[in-house]
C-alpha cells in the first residue's frame, strides 16, 4: 500500500539505495561517526555546564576567596559593606597530616570549619550518608565521599589527624560532597588521589580552639551581586585584609577545582570543533564520487526522464533526495551512537568530577547542529554533480558517454617495461588514467591514518611528560610541606629522620605578577642555587642554575604576561609584609605543567625581609626503611602535608590511561569507518566500471586470482601510498589538537608521537582496507561472465 503511494522517482531512490547498499552503509557510517563525535562532545559539554551551574547555584558556590593569617569576626561586617558583595561567610581552613588506619603512608587532610548554627551559607555541602556533627561532640567530622570510598569509611569510622601539633582521633559521622571540591587535589599534586587526600569538616568551635582562633577566622568567602565589578571588589577587600595577613583575594576562575573543570570543558569544545569536520569532509567526498558515478551510469535514464517531460529541477531533486536519504541514515545512526557514547563518557566523568549527579542529556540544538552541518556537507559535496545531471540536455544524455582516451600513462613511461608484468601494468595504467580519483582515494585513506595518529598521540605525550617531570626534573621521592613558613632549622630536623639520604629546602610565596594591563596570580618557588633533587630544566633537558637576581619564568607564563628576558615585572606579594617589588625576568624556560616562577631561595627571602625561612623540603629517602620514616612524619607536628612521588606518578599514569583509553578505542573505530568507507567505495566503483573488462580477462584465460589482483592491487597500492601521507597529516593534526585542546594554564601537552603509534594507526587502516578488499574480492570471484559480456544497447 505504502509503495503504491510513492512517486515513481521516490521508488527509484529506494531501489538505488538498495542496489548500492554496501556503499551507502559505508558512507552513512562515516557521516554517523562525525555526527556521533559532535553529539557526544557538545552534548557532554552541555551536560557538564548545566550540572555545574545547577550545583553551584543550589549550594551557593563562592565567587571570591579571601585567605588571611588571622582576622577578628568584626571584619565580616566590613567585608559585607563592600559594594558588590551580596553575602559573606567566614571560616577556618587548614591543612593537616592524616594517619589513616590500614595505610602506612601519611595522607594529607584539609580541615574546614562548619558554622556553629545551621549549614554553611556559602559553599554548602551535600550530605550523602550519616548526619551532621553535633556541637557538644568536638571530635565529630564530615568527610568527602571520594576519601570515604577509597578507604571504605562510613559513619562510625575513625581517622587520626595532627591538628596544630597534636594527634587527635576524629570520628566520622557523615559523608558529603562539596561544590568547592568537585576536583579535589592535594597541595603539590597534579591529579586527584582520593586515598591520600581527604577533606574533613569540623565544628568551628572545636577547630578554632585547636588553632587559637576563638572569635577569629583565616578565610572569608564572598558571593557577589550580579552587577558587581569583581576587580573593584578584590581591590577593596585586599585593602581591608592587608593588616590581617591577607593572602590576596581571588576569583572563582582562579579556584583550583573550578579551573580544572573549566579546562576540561574547553577541551571538549575544541575537540568538538576539530574532529567532526574531518569525517564530514570525507563523507562529502564519498558522496560526490558515488553520485558522479551514478549519474554517468544513468545518462540514458536521465535523457528518457527529460524526454517524458520531467523538468531539470525534478531530475536534480531526485538525486538530492538520494543524497538526503543516505545522509539521514547517517545522521540518525550518529545521533543514537553519540548519545550512547555520551552516556559512557558521563560515567567516566563521574570518576573524576564529584557531582551529586551527572546525566548525559544533549540539548535538541546539538542534534539540530549535527544534522544541519551533515546536510550542508552532503549537499555541498554533491551539488556540482547534481547540477550536471539536471542541466544535461536530453539529446546528449541519450548518447553513450565519450570513450576514455587510451595511451601510455605517465607512470608507465617512468617505470621500465621489463620490471612489471602485464597485470601490474594494467594497475598502473588505470591509476595514471584517473589521477584525480586515485588522488582522492589516497587522500581519504590518509585522513583515516591521520585521524588515528592525531587523536592518539596524547598517550605518548603523557609518557614523555611523566618522564620529564617526575624522573628528570622532580627527582625527589617525597615532598614535605610545613605548616606555615618555618625557620631553616626545621630542615635539620627533617634531615635526621630515618632513611633520609638528601634534602633540599624550598619556599612558596603567593604573588601577583603584573606587566601593564596583564597580570597573573601565581606562586614563586624559591630553590637553592643549583638544585639537585627538584630541578629546573631547559628545552634540552639540561639543568638550569637559578640566577643570582631576577625571576625564572616558564614559557607559557611569560607568554601570558607578554614579557621577554630582561623585561621588568611588578611583583605584588600577597602575604607577609606584602611588598610591591620590581624584579627583572632573568630567564625563560620551557615547562609543561602549571604556571611556574622561580627565584633563588636566598634572594626570595631577602626581598620578603623575613629571614631564613622555608615552606617545605624535597627528600630522597631509602626505601628499605621508608615505613619507619612514614611513622615519624605522621608524628611530626610541623608537617602539614606529604606528597609521595611514586604514588603521584602512579596516580597520574592511571588517570591518563583511564581517560584516554576510551578515546583511543573510539578513534580507532572511527578511523576504521573512514578507511572502510573510502576503500570499499573505491573498490565497488572500480568493479562497477570495469566489470566488463575484468570478465573479458576471465574469458581470455586469466585466473580469478589474477583478475582480483588487477582490481585489488590498485587499491592496495593506493593504500600503501596513503600511509606515509597519513602519518604526516596525523602529525599536523596532533599539532592542531595540542594547540587548541591541550594548551592551558594547567598543562601543555607536547606533540610527541612514538613509532608504535604510527604503526598502530597504519595497522588499523590496513586491516580495514583488507576487510574491504575481501568483501569486494568475493564479488570478483562470482562475476556472471555471460550477463556481463552481453552487448549493451
Amino acid at each position: 500500500m505504502f509503495h503504491s503511494l510513492l512517486h515513481p522517482l521516490d521508488k527509484k531512490v529506494l531501489r538505488e539505495l538498495w542496489r548500492v547498499r554496501g556503499q551507502a552503509l559505508a558512507i552513512a557510517a562515516v557521516i554517523g561517526a562525525g555526527v556521533a563525535v559532535l553529539v557526544m562532545m557538545y552534548g557532554m559539554l552541555g551536560s557538564l555546564e548545566a550540572t555545574r551551574d545547577a550545583y553551584y547555584e543550589r549550594y551557593r558556590f563562592a565567587d571570591v576567596w579571601v585567605p588571611m593569617k588571622r582576622a577578628p569576626e568584626k571584619l565580616k561586617d566590613d567585608l559585607a559593606r563592600v559594594p558588590g558583595v551580596a553575602s559573606v561567610e567566614t571560616r577556618i581552613f587548614v591543612d593537616v597530616t592524616l594517619d589513616v588506619p590500614g595505610m602506612i603512608e601519611p595522607a594529607t587532610g584539609r580541615m574546614v570549619s562548619l558554622p556553629e548554627h545551621g549549614r554553611p551559607a556559602i559553599n554548602d555541602v551535600v550530605l550523602r550518608d550519616g548526619r551532621w556533627p553535633e556541637r557538644n561532640h568536638p571530635r565529630e567530622v564530615l568527610v568527602d565521599e571520594s576519601f570515604a570510598m577509597a578507604h571504605g569509611f562510613g559513619p562510625g569510622n575513625e581517622v587520626a589527624a595532627i591538628i596544630n601539633g597534636r594527634k587527635r582521633s576524629l570520628t566520622i559521622v557523615g559523608v558529603v560532597l562539596s561544590p568547592e571540591f568537585v576536583y579535589a587535589i592535594a597541595p603539590g599534586e597534579l591529579m586527584p588521589d582520593a586515598a591520600r587526600f581527604g577533606i574533613l569538616w569540623m565544628n568551628e568551635e572545636a577547630l578554632a580552639a585547636a588553632y587559637d582562633l576563638d572569635g577569629a577566622f583565616n578565610e572569608a568567602l564572598l558571593r557577589l551581586l550580579r552587577d558587581a565589578r569583581p576587580d573593584d571588589v578584590i581591590d577593596r577587600v585586599d585593602a581591608l585584609t592587608d593588616r590581617y595577613g591577607g593572602g590576596g583575594a581571588y576569583l572563582r576562575e582562579d579556584q583550583l577545582s573550578d579551573a580544572f573543570l573549566k579546562s576540561e570543558m574547553d577541551q571538549l569544545r575544541n575537540f568538538g570543533a576539530v574532529l567532526p569536520p574531518i569525517f564530514l569532509v570525507v563523507a562529502a567526498f564519498l558522496l560526490n564520487v558515488v553520485i558522479s558515478r551514478m549519474i554517468d551510469q544513468e545518462r540514458e535514464q536521465i535523457g528518457l526522464l527529460k524526454a517524458f517531460g520531467y523538468s531539470d529541477w525534478a531530475v536534480g531533486r531526485h538525486y538530492l533526495k538520494f543524497v538526503g536519504a543516505l545522509t539521514a541514515i547517517g545522521i540518525l545512526a550518529g545521533i543514537a551512537g553519540g548519545a550512547w557514547m555520551g552516556r559512557g563518557m558521563a560515567g567516566l566523568y563521574t570518576d573524576f568530577f564529584k557531582f551529586p549527579f551527572l546525566y548525559y542529556k544533549a540539548d535538541p540544538a546539538v542534534f539540530a547542529l549535527g544534522a544541519g552541518i551533515s546536510a550542508l556537507a552532503a549537499i555541498g559535496g554533491t551539488l556540482a554533480a547534481v547540477r550536471r545531471a539536471a542541466l544535461l540536455p536530453p539529446a546528449v544524455a541519450m548518447r553513450p558517454a565519450p570513450p576514455t582516451r587510451y595511451g601510455k600513462s605517465l607512470i608507465e613511461r617512468l617505470l621500465p617495461h621489463r620490471l612489471t608484468d602485464q597485470p601490474t601494468r594494467m594497475i598502473l595504467r588505470h591509476i595514471g588514467r584517473w589521477p584525480v580519483r586515485s588522488g582522492l582515494t589516497v587522500a581519504g585513506v590518509s585522513v583515516a591514518v591521520g585521524l588515528l595518529v592525531g587523536s592518539s598521540f596524547a598517550l605518548d605525550s603523557m609518557d614523555y611528560m611523566i618522564d620529564v617531570n617526575f624522573y628528570q626534573a622532580e627527582r625527589q621521592t617525597m615532598t614535605v610541606i610545613f605548616e606555615g613558613e618555618r625557620h631553616v632549622d626545621a630542615l635539620r630536623a627533617v634531615e635526621t629522620l630515618p632513611g633520609v639520604m638528601a634534602a633540599e629546602p624550598f619556599r612558596m610565596v603567593g604573588v601577583r605578577l603584573v606587566n601593564g594591563v596583564r597580570e597573573k596570580r601565581v606562586g614563586i618557588t624559591g630553590l637553592v642555587e643549583a638544585p639537585q633533587i627538584s630541578r629546573v630544566l631547559d628545552a634540552d633537558l639540561a639543568p638550569v642554575a637559578l640566577p643570582e637576581a631576577g625571576l625564572l619564568l616558564s614559557d607559557y607564563l611569560a607568554k601570558l604576561l607578554d614579557v621577554r628576558e630582561g623585561d621588568m615585572l611588578t611583583v605584588e606579594v600577597l602575604e607577609g609584609r606584602r611588598p610591591v617589588l620590581s624584579i627583572p625576568v632573568a630567564r625563560i624556560v620551557e615547562s609543561y605543567i602549571g604556571l611556574n616562577a622561580y627565584m633563588r631561595l636566598g634572594a626570595l627571602n631577602r626581598v620578603m625581609q623575613e629571614g631564613h625561612v622555608v615552606s617545605g623540603v624535597y627528600l630522597l629517602n631509602d626505601s628499605a626503611v621508608q615505613d619507619e620514616l612514614y611513622r615519624d612524619i605522621k608524628e611530626t607536628p610541623v608537617v602539614a602535608g606529604v606528597t609521595l612521588q611514586r604514588k603521584a606518578v602512579q596516580t597520574f599514569r592511571d588517570t591518563v590511561n583511564e581517560s584516554f583509553s576510551m578515546t583511543v578505542i573510539f578513534n580507532a573505530m572511527f578511523a576504521g569507518f573512514i578507511a572502510i568507507g573510502v576503500v570499499y567505495n573505491a573498490a565497488r566503483i572500480s568493479l562497477s566500471e570495469r566489470a566488463r573488462e575484468l570478465a573479458s580477462l576471465r574469458v581470455l584465460g586469466f585466473s580469478r586470482g589474477e583478475v582480483a589482483y588487477i582490481l585489488l592491487g590498485e587499491l592496495a597500492l593506493l593504500t600503501v601510498v596513503a600511509l606515509p601521507i597519513g602519518c604526516l597529516f596525523g602529525f599536523g593534526l596532533a599539532q592542531l589538537i595540542g594547540k587548541l585542546g591541550m594548551e592551558t594554564e594547567l598543562f601543555r601537552v607536547p606533540v610527541i608521537i612514538a613509532p608504535s603509534t604510527y604503526g598502530l594507526a597504519m595497522l588499523v587502516v590496513l586491516v580495514a582496507a583488507a576487510v574491504s578488499g575481501l568483501i569486494v574480492g568475493r564479488r570478483v570471484a562470482t562475476l556472471d561472465l555471460i550477463s556481463v559480456l552481453k552487448t549493451r544497447d
